[in-house]
């Protein structure tokens, strides 16, 4: 089995709070249990991050970098980056 990555670099729509939101260690398990197996640049998933009072915002989150391995794993970090449309 390949290596689970160290870091993945994912491009994000939104603002910052919905950057906010993508760093909680809640989403960050999230990732890493619904996306866990193999990641590559240029994968995209559709994702949904709550932004208060009970209300959602949709979120497109697109694989810019992946670091150490070719899996995502129970110990794989994700950073963020603000995506340019």
């Amino acid at each position: 089995m390949p290596p689970d990555a160290d870091r993945v670099v994912l491009a994000y729509t939104g603002d910052d709070a919905v950057a906010e939101e993508l760093r909680e260690t809640v989403y960050v398990q999230y990732l890493r249990r619904s996306k866990a197996g193999p990641v590559a640049v240029g994968d995209e998933w559709t994702e949904v991050v709550p932004d208060g009072c009970g209300e959602t915002t949709a979120v497109t989150l697109r694989v810019r970098a992946v670091e150490g391995g070719h899996r995502i794993g129970p110990e794989t970090a994700f950073d963020y980056e603000r995506s340019d449309g």
